[in-house]
């Protein structure tokens, strides 16, 4: 398909039902009837010899074809909208506005204590929201520029995202202090002993450390399963239990909870903990700021 064969408006609806999902949302957003977007979807329809989207129950799933396109035209899209938007001067002092950032329970105990006192210093104006991985289609939100920022281990942010490390990190064991396990190195036999809290991170990478403890040959007793990281202080702090937990939290629990860490007793790969943008806002006055503040205040190799 040629350039002249599509109208910039309909790449613009397309990048709109990815985000929502729902022809009335787009319809509102972009203000335009709902049968104006219908018709819009009709034509492309024909034009790219796809469905697109499929209606279901859940809103207007796209298919594996427009899921393949959204990407590039997401990023198209980005550049262009900051081709036509010169960046003025941005002043962190006088501004006001709402920033959301993408990242996990771990985040918010790890990043935000920090991240907070440098904006109430330098950008009183600004507040900050965070939202879940999990939680959002946290690919989705950034094109639509309805996340700013998202942090962590997050391998499914590739095309058309910017990123930057902030550091890499090690896999610990961590327990209450006086465990069993509290001595200065644990072997295999005795972590196969001990009874396991295990954390279901979905929506971040965090998950493989299951899978390659289980081909380790380890054989864990699970007592325990949650779905996130903020209540495992807590849980082990009133228990024998032993959790599997990234260095970062554990160095920021050990001590309110009164908790200890060790080396792991299985070969863990060092995780890599990103800054993910989109590339919307990549040369975003405002996104650059903020983008500096986070590596000014976490990455292992800020100058």
């Amino acid at each position: 398909m040629e350039l002249k064969d599509i109208d910039l408006n309909q790449l613009v609806v397309f990048q709109q039902l990815i985000v929502e999902r729902r022809v009335s949302r787009v319809a509102e957003t972009l203000g335009l009837t709902q049968p104006a977007v219908s018709n819009t979807l009709a034509k492309m329809r024909r034009q790219f010899g796809d469905d697109l989207f499929l209606r279901t129950p859940a809103g207007m799933v796209p298919t594996p074809f427009a899921e393949q396109l959204a990407d590039s035209v997401g990023q198209a899209l980005g550049l262009i909208h900051n081709g036509l938007n010169p960046q003025t001067r941005f002043d962190p002092a006088s501004c006001k506005r709402a920033v959301t950032i993408g990242m996990t329970d771990i985040g918010e105990i790890v990043f935000l204590p920090a991240l907070m006192d440098r904006l109430r210093q330098e950008a009183p104006g600004v507040t900050l929201s965070t939202v879940r991985h999990a939680v959002v289609k946290l690919r989705d939100e950034m094109e639509a520029g309805q996340v700013d920022l998202a942090i962590g281990l997050l391998p499914q942010l590739k095309a058309g995202f910017f990123q930057r490390r902030l550091f890499q990190q090690r896999y610990v064991c961590l327990f209450r202090k006086g465990h069993a396990l509290d001595k200065a190195r644990i072997t295999l036999q005795d972590y196969s002993r001990a009874e396991h809290l295990v954390v279901i991170s979905p929506g971040t990478g965090h998950g493989k450390v299951d899978e390659l403890i289980k081909r380790a040959g380890v054989d864990r007793k699970v007592r325990l399963t949650v779905p996130h990281f903020v209540s495992v202080g807590h849980i082990l702090q009133g228990s024998d239990l032993v959790a599997t937990v990234p260095e970062q939290l554990a160095k920021h629990l050990a001590e309110p909870f009164g908790l200890r860490y060790v080396t792991h007793p299985v070969k863990l790969p060092e995780i890599a903990i990103n800054l993910f943008w989109h590339a919307k806002s990549h040369r975003s006055a405002a996104s650059q700021w903020l983008r500096g503040v986070v590596v000014d205040l976490y990455a292992d190799d800020a100058t």
